[in-house]
């Protein structure tokens, strides 16, 4: 099992020395130090207070936040969890991600998204309605411009004409894309991309703040992974890989008194459901403790 650390900017109350050069340096040098695989910034440019106030959060940019990690760590997968694509015009998102792609040396993971929140999409002036469609054809735009030059491109919502990006990112074809979601439509993205990012969680949890459809138990969980590689295996050739990466009830573990025994056997009941990654959500009120979970979860988790 990888292991993901949502960096904790989104934590209620969290310490003001996060969103500080010195306090991002930190995190990202304990989170690669204790052995943890990536570190993951989400995004809301501008959500709306009453958003925030029901129980939403605070963001960095994401691209921003991932170079800096970047540029104080050497081995850390550098993770937007997630980029919600309709609010980007896919080559310049493209280019964005070419460009830490690079100067990261090949460590950028993309899990994206369609978005869910109306007002961000109004002040953003983005069609909520046409989401869907919008994130496909961004999807395709930016394969497109990792993979061809020149590349011609006509579509209902974005236009290029011999685009030449280069140069072009590090990995072969681009970061890989993992789709954020619960829905048969995420799921069926997923299954053309290079994998699939759910979140496990009771009917009705989060749904003021996330919006997605409920997927309750481990079980389900592993028919619907079962799902989308038989699904991958169809699209992409039977050598296709797709990356699960799953965040659950027990991702927050770090925040609260638990016992590690059982921990350890949600963990490895994920990985039996055919899950590669788990999201972590540690503490963010202070930065000296947030040091001392990560060491403490790394050694009774993470290098067990």
């Amino acid at each position: 099992m990888k292991f993901t650390i949502e960096y904790p900017v989104a934590a209620r109350d969290y310490d003001p020395a996060l969103v500080t050069g010195e306090g991002v340096a930190r995190v990202a040098g304990a989170i690669e130090r204790e052995g943890y695989d990536a570190v993951a910034f989400t995004e809301h440019p501008a959500p709306s207070l009453k958003w925030i106030e029901a129980g939403g959060h605070h963001t960095l940019d994401i691209v921003s936040a991932l170079s800096f990690c970047a540029a104080r760590t050497t081995r850390l997968r550098l993770m937007t969890y997630l980029l919600v694509l309709p609010y980007h015009n896919p080559f310049a998102a493209a280019k964005a991600l070419t460009t830490l792609d690079l100067l990261s040396g090949g460590r950028v993971t993309v899990v994206a998204g369609t978005g869910y929140l109306r007002s961000e999409f109004l002040a953003l002036r983005i069609d909520m309605d046409a989401r869907n469609e919008i994130f496909d054809e961004s999807v395709e735009v930016m394969r497109g411009v990792w993979t061809r030059v020149p590349f011609h491109h006509e579509g209902r919502n974005f236009v290029g004409k011999g685009v030449a990006s280069l140069p072009g990112p590090v990995q072969p074809g681009g970061p890989p894309i993992l789709v954020g979601g619960n829905s048969a439509v995420a799921r069926r993205r997923a299954a053309a991309n290079q994998g699939w990012s759910p979140l496990l969680m009771a009917p009705g949890a989060k749904a003021a703040t996330t919006r997605t459809p409920p997927l309750a138990t481990i079980e389900e969980l592993a028919v619907r992974v079962t799902e989308v590689r038989e699904r991958a295996a169809e699209i992409q050739g039977p050598d296709a890989e797709v990356t699960v990466q799953v965040q659950t009830p027990e991702s927050g573990f770090m925040k609260a008194a638990g016992s590690y025994e059982e921990h350890r056997d949600h963990i490895g009941r994920l990985a039996e459901a055919g899950v590669d990654s788990f999201v972590l959500q540690p503490p963010g009120d202070d930065v000296r403790r947030l040091e001392d979970v990560l060491a403490a979860y790394a050694a009774e988790v993470v290098r067990r």
